[in-house]
């Protein structure tokens, strides 16, 4: 079988163990492709290490355990942003919670598809305005973790598919994330799209690598437009751009 021997907080980790073997990590029994690959997510204050159990198809049993690198996570206050949204009426706080717990329902999907094995790629070009992981504190009021990454760029700029994947979840106007659309690419792995000013695809679509699959825009609460690119492994939050860095 083969780990990586360290990863980083924040990271998606690839695995492979002989075809057949079950594996399991933090209760979750991974599923394996026909080729032994296995994927899971380290969260943002994961100290590690990460023991992985793989029962071999002869019944033998080994654990890999993997040493998890920490990270610095700086202050990025944002200012200006609608007041409502930092400290919401009890009716709006009821609608976000209602809304959150949708988009958490969509993230239990585990399809048998690989698509998270394939390089991801850019969704838009653009300067990397907020990191994953930094403590937010808006209007000067602290927030929680930021749960993604966000790349400048004007509204109406096509947003592109990173990967292949099934739409599962697809609204124009959550309160916080304005214009929010989901991407699932099997194993637990999804991507999640937030102030899209447009959204061109359905619940239930099929969508390939580069495909558009909406526009960039400033819906919720945002100060300008912008993409927030947010990868998952089921409700563990990971740092897409260290899925990019796997090329």
């Amino acid at each position: 079988m083969a780990f990586p021997p360290s990863v980083s907080q924040g990271a998606m980790v690839l695995g492979k163990v002989p075809p057949g073997s079950r594996v399991e990590y933090a209760g979750h029994t991974l599923r394996t492709t026909g080729y032994g690959t296995v994927v899971f997510g380290i969260g943002r204050d994961e100290t590690g290490p990460a023991r992985v159990v793989v029962v071999r198809p002869d019944g033998s049993r080994v654990e890999a355990s993997i040493a998890v690198t920490a990270r610095d996570w700086p202050v990025q206050r944002v200012d200006g942003v609608p007041p409502k949204t930092v400290d919401p009426p009890p009716e709006i706080a009821e609608r976000i919670r209602r809304e959150q717990a949708q988009v958490t329902a969509a993230r239990v999907r585990d399809d048998d598809r690989a698509d998270f094995a394939t390089p991801f790629a850019w969704p838009v070009q653009g300067r990397i305005s907020g990191r994953f992981g930094n403590q937010r504190v808006y209007n000067g009021k602290p927030g929680s973790p930021h749960s993604g990454m966000d790349i400048a760029a004007p509204s109406g700029t096509p947003v592109l598919a990173p990967a292949a994947g099934i739409v599962t979840f697809a609204a124009p106007d959550l309160y916080l994330t304005g214009g929010t659309l989901l991407l699932d690419h099997g194993f637990g792995i999804s991507s999640n799209f937030l102030h899209l000013s447009r959204i061109d695809v359905k619940v239930g679509d099929r969508i390939e690598q580069g495909q558009v699959i909406g526009a960039v825009g400033a819906t919720g609460r945002a100060t300008g437009p912008h993409l927030h690119w947010g990868m998952n492994w089921f409700d563990v939050r990971i740092d897409p751009l260290l899925v990019l860095d796997r090329r």
